[in-house]
């Protein structure tokens, strides 16, 4: 989180009191018009990003992740992360004391949001933040823990590069619209052997040139797809040829098809009171 809406001035929030409060765990929301970015900031305590409606774009140097209303990106305590608001949004922001903090992942990921903790993310969200300790408080926030070591990662995550030609190279294939060049091609650009390109960028993201561009596709194509636009619309405006197409990499990617995909989203769209 870290900024308010544009709507509100953008200004940088006061958020001492949620990060020093006696509260493991302390809960602020933020409303965002599409386009809006929050720049790159960092917290003392862990932080769980939660979009109840809209799309939420958060980059950090360790990945990228593009976050429709199911799920929750979890950041460790200290890393520098800026967030864009792909369509109007709703945004929650919990932040999570160092000491509890050990209990979840090491790594930065997508997790997914059950029923139960957006419930809890809403009325951690309603505390203040200095209030005196009560019961009810602490609970939630217990509550709130045990909950989200249950929950499921989910492919959410784009790898990016730290820096260098590989991180030129994803750059590039990020803007890639109608026509999307190949490996080989690229590797020409960058003044490099195919065989270079492929080993380089497998050791900088983890994933093959293909596997990652695949993936970047899926995730540009979310905000399109939560829009409601046809899946025809969707599929080649994030570079497949056809719907069939599409609708197969997707399913081989998050297990089921798109529009299964937004059926389960429907029980989670009704949306949530904010303070």
């Amino acid at each position: 989180m870290g900024f308010s809406s544009s709507t509100r001035g953008g200004h940088a929030l006061d958020l001492h009191s949620a990060e020093t409060s006696p509260l493991p765990v302390t809960g602020v929301v933020e409303h965002y018009l599409a386009g809006h970015v929050v720049p790159a900031h960092q917290h003392r305590r862990g932080h769980l990003i939660y979009a109840s409606s809209g799309v939420l774009l958060v980059q950090a140097a360790s990945g990228r992740w593009l976050v429709p209303p199911t799920t929750a990106v979890w950041l460790r305590p200290g890393v520098v992360h800026q967030l864009t608001a792909a369509t109007a949004m709703t945004a929650y922001g919990m932040l999570i004391d160092e000491a509890w903090a050990q209990q979840l992942p090491e790594t930065d990921c997508v997790v997914h949001v059950t029923p139960l903790l957006r419930e809890l993310i809403d009325a951690l969200a309603r505390v203040s933040h200095d209030a005196p300790l009560a019961l009810r408080s602490q609970l939630l926030g217990q509550l709130f823990m045990e909950e989200l070591k249950t929950v499921a990662s989910l492919p959410f995550y784009l790898p990016w590069p730290e820096e260098g030609p590989m991180r030129q190279l994803c750059e590039g294939l990020m803007q890639e619209r109608e026509y999307a060049q190949t490996a080989s091609q690229w590797a020409s650009r960058l003044a490099m052997t195919p065989k270079t390109l492929h080993r380089h960028f497998l050791k900088s993201t983890g994933m093959t040139f293909g596997q990652w561009r695949q993936t970047m596709r899926l995730m540009k194509s979310m905000p399109w797809l939560l829009q409601g636009l046809p899946i025809t619309q969707v599929a080649l405006e994030s570079g497949y040829e056809s719907h069939s197409a599409y609708c197969v990499a997707f399913k081989k990617h998050f297990d089921c098809s798109p529009s299964q995909f937004l059926t389960k989203l429907e029980p989670v769209k009704a949306p949530m009171k904010a303070n």
